[in-house]
């Protein structure tokens, strides 16, 4: 889901580029198509949750190096740029995506 912002994100987009995340996500999805052949080929159910489990550690990882790429360029521009509306923007931004999902779950 597309969220609307004041710009593209191209500096956390091009910091995000940056940080392994290519690697990360390679892994994320070998991970994601072994637990489909995993299901298929009836294996142990622990062995497809530890498999699950792993994805999930990945993508929070993934999801956690995201944000501070966002917060280290894009908000943090905003807050130099010392423009009120831009900073409300931002927090309003971050403050929506944080509420928008239930961050409680394990």
């Amino acid at each position: 889901m597309k969220t609307e912002h004041l710009e593209n994100c191209e500096s956390c987009a091009a910091s995000t580029k940056h940080s392994n995340t290519a690697a990360l996500v390679n892994r994320i999805s070998g991970q994601v198509t072994a637990i489909g052949r995993m299901i298929t080929e009836d294996r142990y159910c622990p062995d497809i949750i530890n498999q699950i489990r792993a994805a999930r550690s990945a993508l929070k990882t993934l999801e956690s190096r995201v944000l501070e790429n966002h917060l280290q360029s894009c908000v943090k521009d905003a807050f130099a740029s010392g423009d009120p509306a831009t900073q409300a923007v931002k927090i309003d931004e971050i403050t929506k995506l944080f509420s928008r999902y239930d961050t409680t779950e394990s």
